[in-house]
Order: C-alpha cells, then sequence, then structure tokens
C-alpha cells in the first residue's frame, strides 16, 4: 500500500545525491511496511552506467534478504524507471512501482530515455546499434546443459 513517507525518502535520496556528486535519482524498497534497502544514482561516482538508484536498491535489498526473489516488495523511486531498471524490476520480480517525476520531466533536464524505448520497437537489423548473431550451435550447449541439470535454481 501505498505511502507517502517512503516516497519523501526516495526524494531526499535524489537530493542528497546532487549533493555528493552523483544523479538526481533515489529509491526505497520496502517490504511488509519496512524499509530494507535504499539506493542513488552512482553512475559517475563509480563509473559505472548500470549504477542506477532502483539497480542499487535491487542489489542491496536482494542482499539483505539473502535471496533474488523480491516478490512482496515494492519500489518508491523519485523518477520513472528507465527501461533498464523497469526491465531489473521485472527481474526482481518485485510487487509494484510509485514514482516521482516522469520519463518526460526527467528528459526535460537532459535525461533522454525514450530513444531506447523506440530502440526496443524496431526489428534488430533496424536498430542504431548493431547486433548480430554468432556461433549459436555451440552457445546452446550451455543451454543444453542447464535443462539437463537436476539440481539447478530456477529463477
Amino acid at each position: 500500500m501505498y505511502n507517502d513517507e517512503f516516497m519523501r525518502r526516495a526524494i531526499r535520496l535524489s537530493l542528497y545525491n546532487i549533493q555528493k556528486g552523483g544523479g538526481p535519482f533515489g529509491a526505497v524498497i520496502v517490504k511488509d511496511g519496512k524499509v530494507i534497502s535504499s539506493g542513488t544514482n552512482l553512475v559517475t561516482l563509480v563509473n559505472d552506467p548500470t549504477a542506477h538508484a532502483e539497480i542499487d536498491a535491487i542489489r542491496k535489498a536482494a542482499k539483505n534478504l539473502r535471496m533474488f526473489d523480491l516478490n512482496g516488495c515494492e519500489i518508491y523511486t523519485s523518477c520513472e524507471p528507465c527501461p533498464m531498471c523497469l526491465s531489473a524490476i521485472y527481474w526482481a520480480r518485485i510487487d509494484r512501482v510509485y514514482y516521482g517525476t516522469s520519463k518526460k520531466d526527467a528528459a526535460r533536464i537532459g535525461f533522454i530515455d525514450d530513444f531506447i524505448y523506440h530502440e526496443l520497437d524496431k526489428p534488430i537489423s533496424k536498430r542504431k546499434l548493431k547486433i548480430t548473431q554468432h556461433l549459436r550451435d555451440e552457445a546452446l550447449m550451455s543451454f543444453e546443459t542447464w535443462d539437463l541439470k537436476k539440481d539447478k535454481v530456477s529463477y
């Protein structure tokens, strides 16, 4: 259930992060009404393009809960998640997303993620990033090995 205090916490983190030299983004993960983790955008601070606030919070939540499945959790984020973060939220199986500013608000200050959404709608051959498949038969060996593994942990 939505709670203003968790959203305000994500917003405060985004403001604090600017003072530290990071991007204007903060996120908080909550389970059963308790904060499990929080994260900020660390991209420029740690030179990691994947170090977005939501990713940071997801990594910490998974570590704190000692599980990769964050079912039952909600994420409060100061801005609508970018495509990478949204994908990570789906992969983590987080139940619900609450956000403050929109992707259009972010675009107005230079954070333009729309091009990724548009790229994903295109056939691979029409995308800006050149993507080609090679050695599929050899690569399938790992999938076949995984498929036959009796003690695998599915995710």
